[in-house]
């Protein structure tokens, strides 16, 4: 028989999803099965598979442990031999705050936030999750682990807030989705802008919308609103201050392209022209994209908590190149709300 008990940060979660993080290679419908059976019992009594457990409940599943557990899939060859050349996660990321709930980090440019096709490098995950281990912080298996709480593409710099703890992820997660988080970002943007500010107002595809979904729906267009503020301009680029009341993926590239003053070292949405001249007159070697100033809501405190990240220096010293004479604030100005 196996005994689990329900920490802190598993509570709440439903008896379903706690057995399956803990009995991996054990079939849905079994575990299903035991369930009913009355095989799965929380504190003594037969459990229910929509049952919120609580922090303390004792989970006990009757059944041989060696099966029950399963030996631990093999990683494929390739998988192996991957893992096996990469170093040890390294620490790119710069620290703005740190509790036991949160970190808040500044990412680098060039650092992707999670693992896919096309990242064989380490990630922010994989670093954050090292920096973690290597303070400590022992993660039982089928817990919850430390995780980016929202995105930011691998060009992007800036801040990032990771969540340690599950509570801290699902309340992250939810202000977040309801745009109560304002985040600002200073890009370098191609051409002259001749008002001080404005609002691009203009609905994007899904990004992440399926052929198939295409095919039965058309395209999804979702709701985007990007506002801006000219904070000095140059010749032939102006730096920008912006604030997203959406998230949509590339909103802030994919808006100024449409109104065709693209983030100036966009590879995917920018002028690939002007951003090889730029490379040679700025000396611009990356995007200028950087998520400067990020204020939210502490997620169980709910104290109001501020982060700022200053703008790299290989971002800043582009700036005099480009003809733009602007020096960081303490402090971004509050956005504009319609």
């Amino acid at each position: 028989m196996l005994e689990f008990k329900v920490t802190a940060d598993a509570a709440g979660q439903r008896l379903d999803k706690f057995l399956r993080k803990r009995l991996t290679t054990v079939p849905l419908s079994h575990l299903y099965k035991m369930v009913r059976t009355k095989k799965v019992r929380v504190n003594g009594a037969r459990g229910d598979i929509a049952q919120l457990l609580a922090e303390g409940d004792v989970i006990s599943v009757r059944g041989p442990e060696e099966q029950l557990m399963g030996p631990p899939p093999a990683p494929a060859f390739r998988e192996q031999s991957v893992h096996a050349q990469r170093k040890p996660a390294k620490q790119e990321f710069g620290i703005l705050y740190e509790d036991e709930h949160i970190l808040a980090c500044d990412k680098p440019a060039g650092l992707a936030i999670h693992p896919g096709t096309g990242v064989p490098q380490d990630t922010l995950v994989d670093q954050a999750r090292a920096y973690f281990e290597r303070q400590g912080l022992v993660i039982p298996a089928g817990e919850y682990k430390p995780s980016p709480a929202h995105r930011l593409d691998r060009e992007t710099s800036g801040i990032v807030l990771v969540a340690k703890t599950r509570q801290a992820m699902v309340k992250l997660t939810e202000i977040f989705t309801a745009g109560e988080a304002r985040k600002q970002y200073l890009a370098l943007a191609k051409g002259r802008f001749q008002k001080t500010s404005g609002t691009i107002e203009l609905r994007l595809p899904e990004h992440q919308q399926t052929a198939e979904s295409k095919s039965v729906r058309g395209v999804n267009m979702q709701e985007a609103v990007t506002h801006w503020t000219r904070l000095d301009g140059g010749p032939e680029a102006t730096l920008l201050e912006l604030v997203i009341e959406t998230g949509r993926t590339h909103q802030i590239r994919r808006h100024l392209a449409a109104i065709a003053h693209p983030v100036i070292g966009d590879s995917k949405h920018g002028d690939f022209v002007f951003n090889r001249q730029a490379r040679a007159k700025f000396g611009l070697k990356r995007m200028f994209l950087h998520s400067a100033f990020l204020a939210i809501a502490h997620p169980i405190t709910g104290k109001r908590m501020q982060f700022e990240s200053p703008l790299p220096k290989e971002l800043a010293e582009c700036l005099p190149r480009a003809g733009i004479n602007w020096t960081a604030r303490a402090r971004l100005p509050s956005p504009p709300r319609r």
